[in-house]
């Protein structure tokens, strides 16, 4: 999935130390039977959550496992730039937004440095070791050794730590997501843990939640990846749908409005979709009607959506929507309103 990281094959460097200490006040002092070893679902949950989240910049470095550190210079589109801040990131997009039906090209100029999701900094200097990184995150991804970036874990979390005879040795406050991954890294097979709880996670709908158990936030992970999913779904759709739409001329097929199919009111004209974002109707029966410019975007949250705009007192004025994308093929899209399911147009290619 497009905003998972996952732990790189390059090893962790910088080791934090934490401070254990005995809190007879605590009331989790003595044995707890629900304590978690270093190979437990709570252990590999909290390290996954925990990881260096490198996806921001997957759009220009393909690769989830690591985070771009600045400067650097890149090749976009045959332009070249630096970037010296995510602020950066924006002239990126817009270079490559330029045309909707282009393969974006993006090329480094080596070295570079990138930061792994074990927070460890590495130089990189050729395409070749480049490849090679970015191969190590699929085959780690493949594997199942990828980590969750959809739950914020709120600070400081308090972790008790066993003895195996599950006699509580001491405690650690946790500040970071940095300190918990190596905390969990660095367990060791006679040592057990266990979560103070209850903590506070943020999902990445936007949802904050309190976390009472291990079972408790294993929830809030599985509730969390499924909207990823969703989210990584509906960016599909959207990327196929611009594919298909970019460059090509369709004619409305129906457009069902409080019941009834007006696609009559079009027999006569097409639409054809740009390249560069704008949408041109035209009467095919009568010249002299002349054109309507309008503008389109396709985009996605966990539905995938194209927004057609004309301008309004237009004969084709009508079809200007935020639409979710229904169904669609290499031939046929249909779609309904965003906002009234019951208003629906199905576009057909020319």
């Amino acid at each position: 999935m497009k905003t998972i990281k996952i732990i790189s094959a390059i090893a962790l460097t910088a080791i934090l130390g934490f401070t254990s200490c005995q809190s007879e006040e605590n009331s989790q002092v003595g044995t707890n039977p629900n304590a978690n070893s270093s190979t437990s679902p709570t252990a590999s949950n909290y390290q996954r959550a925990t990881m260096n989240d490198g996806s921001d910049d997957d759009f220009l470095d393909g690769n989830a496992c690591t985070e771009l550190l600045f400067p650097l210079t890149a090749n976009v589109n045959g332009q070249q730039i630096t970037l010296l801040s995510k602020l950066d990131f924006t002239a990126v997009l817009n270079i490559m937004g330029q045309f909707n039906n282009d393969s974006d090209a993006v090329t480094f100029s080596f070295p570079i440095r990138v930061r792994t999701s074990a927070y460890t900094d590495v130089t990189i200097n050729s395409q070749s070791a480049f490849n090679t990184l970015k191969q190590e995150c699929e085959t780690a991804e493949s594997q199942g050794k990828d980590a969750i970036s959809c739950v914020d874990i709120q600070f400081p979390v308090t972790m008790l730590t066993y003895s195996v005879s599950l006699e509580q040795t001491g405690s650690v406050v946790i500040q970071s997501e940095k300190q918990l991954y190596t905390f969990m890294k660095n367990l060791q097979d006679d040592e057990l843990f266990a979560v103070n709880y209850p903590i506070s996670v943020t999902l990445s709908n936007g949802t904050t939640v309190q976390i009472k158990s291990d079972a408790e936030f294993q929830n809030a992970i599985s509730e969390c990846v499924q909207f990823e999913d969703e989210k990584d779904a509906a960016e599909d759709t959207a990327e196929e749908v611009e594919a298909i739409l970019s460059g090509t001329k369709f004619k409305v097929e129906t457009f069902v409005v409080a019941g009834a199919n007006t696609a009559n009111d079009y027999a006569n004209w097409s639409i054809e979709f740009k390249n560069d974002l704008k949408v041109v109707a035209k009467n095919v029966v009568n010249s002299a009607l002349g054109e309507v410019n309008g503008t389109y975007t396709v985009s996605s949250e966990t539905e995938a959506f194209v927004n057609i705009n004309f301008a309004s007192n237009t004969t084709v004025s009508a079809l200007s929507n935020n639409w979710v994308i229904s169904t669609y093929s290499n031939t046929l899209i249909t779609l309904k309103s965003k906002t009234d399911a019951s208003v629906t147009l199905a576009l057909k290619k020319i």
